[in-house]
């Protein structure tokens, strides 16, 4: 029958020293009596304490991110390698934590392992945080005694991946965002400034130039049909949306499609490639059997065709192929990492050989971003200043023509 923890919370304090001197902080307890307790044992004479009050908006926090749980590694993996109690360590860092879901679920956490639960079984609550990869490898690490090596190369891991994913969404996120602002900015001078010049042109009586004439069209257009336009839209985004998350079929063709995509389906693929890579090496490295590595690494590499591919090298694996003729078959995997994957088999050094591969796609995705981003800016200025300096234009030209005339 499992004993049932006693709940914490944060409890501020104040209280002076031996000289006198107020301080003041917050400490994670049970009851303000543990507070004053602790307070004492560090020679400070406890004043108020108090149970930390809940903020009047957000007191749930927002939602766990995963750069969040890669610094809590990190700081985890710090605090074990510098010979910091396991229990110490968490109870350290939940007191550092400013999101109070993260908070929560760190004393959570902490009080399952003070409980005599492992870690491993602690992470394992918390699935959408702590993803199979996660729990298996601390799994490893507890098994052979060297959870603060595993939970380093895990924290390293995180740090690439979320540093990889960070730059291929600055890349597609940057154009994205420029075209939108455009199209508001377009939408606002064809609903708003368009039918002003309208107006002073009606008032003239003169033929508009057929360029106007397109322009006016389209803004009266947009006025009379503007409504429908904007459900419409948001209706084609949920849709996609939906579809994507519900549809395997659907995910699977767009991620096909996106690898195929000029410029950009280079660096999706090498980002695959890497996390593919990076992951099984981790894993296989940890001590996890390759079969189930491979099983870890069919939901790890941030595309559906890999993830795929991942799946049947698995298949091949387990009924005695070796991984470098499995990873062929797919016909998705570039020569370099078959050749590379082949000699660490026959090495018996797979997992290093797959570390410098991920390694060297990592730095190829980095370049190819910053590359692409270098390239973006000066395209999206001109693209936003084609659009609006042509309405300005289509505005003007009457103006121009009259004024020739007079």
């Amino acid at each position: 029958m499992a004993v049932t923890q006693p709940k914490t919370s944060t409890f501020l304090w104040e209280g002076r020293d031996k000289r006198g001197v107020k301080l003041k902080g917050q400490r994670i307890a049970t009851t303000p009596n543990l507070v004053r307790a602790e307070l004492r044992r560090q020679g400070i004479k406890p004043g108020r304490v108090r149970k930390k009050p809940k903020p009047l908006f957000g007191g749930h926090g927002h939602r766990i991110k995963p750069k969040e749980i890669s610094v809590f590694s990190r700081q985890l993996a710090t605090m074990l390698k510098s010979g910091v109690p396991l229990v110490s360590a968490l109870q350290i860092i939940a007191g550092g934590v400013k999101n109070p879901r993260m908070r929560s679920m760190v004393e959570k956490i902490r009080s399952e392992v003070e409980g005599g639960g492992s870690l491993y079984e602690a992470f394992s609550a918390h699935p959408v945080q702590f993803d199979e990869l996660y729990t298996n490898l601390v799994k490893a690490g507890e098994s052979a005694g060297v959870l603060d090596t595993i939970l380093d190369e895990v924290a390293t891991y995180k740090e690439r991946i979320e540093s990889i994913k960070g730059k291929i969404k600055k890349a597609m996120y940057y154009p994205v965002a420029v075209v939108g602002v455009a199209i508001i900015v377009s939408a606002i001078l064809l609903l708003y400034v368009i039918p002003q010049f309208e107006g002073i042109f009606e008032s003239f009586g003169a033929d508009l130039p057929a360029f106007t004439q397109m322009v006016i069209g389209t803004s009266r257009w947009l006025q009379a049909n503007g409504l429908m336009v904007l459900i419409g839209s948001i209706t084609a985004v949920v849709a996609f949306v939906m579809a994507k998350k519900r549809s395997t079929e659907f995910a699977h063709g767009l991620d096909r499609i996106s690898l195929k995509a000029p410029i950009v389906g280079d660096i999706l693929e090498k980002s695959a490639i890497a996390r593919f890579c990076r992951t099984l090496a981790i894993t296989f490295g940890a001590g996890v059997p390759l079969v189930d590595a491979l099983k870890i690494v069919s939901g790890a590499t941030g595309n559906a065709v890999y993830n795929e591919a991942a799946k049947r090298v698995r298949e091949d694996v387990s009924i005695g192929h070796q991984l470098q003729l499995g990873m062929q078959q797919t016909n998705v995997f570039p020569n370099l990492v078959i050749q590379m994957a082949a000699i660490g088999e026959e090495a018996g050094s797979l997992d290093a050989m797959l570390i410098k591969v991920a390694q060297t796609y990592e730095e190829e995705v980095s370049n190819s971003v910053d590359a692409l981003s270098s390239l973006l800016e000066p395209l999206v200025i001109v693209f936003i200043g084609g659009v609006v300096g042509t309405m300005v234009i289509a505005m003007y030209l009457p103006i121009f023509k009259m004024a020739a005339v007079v």
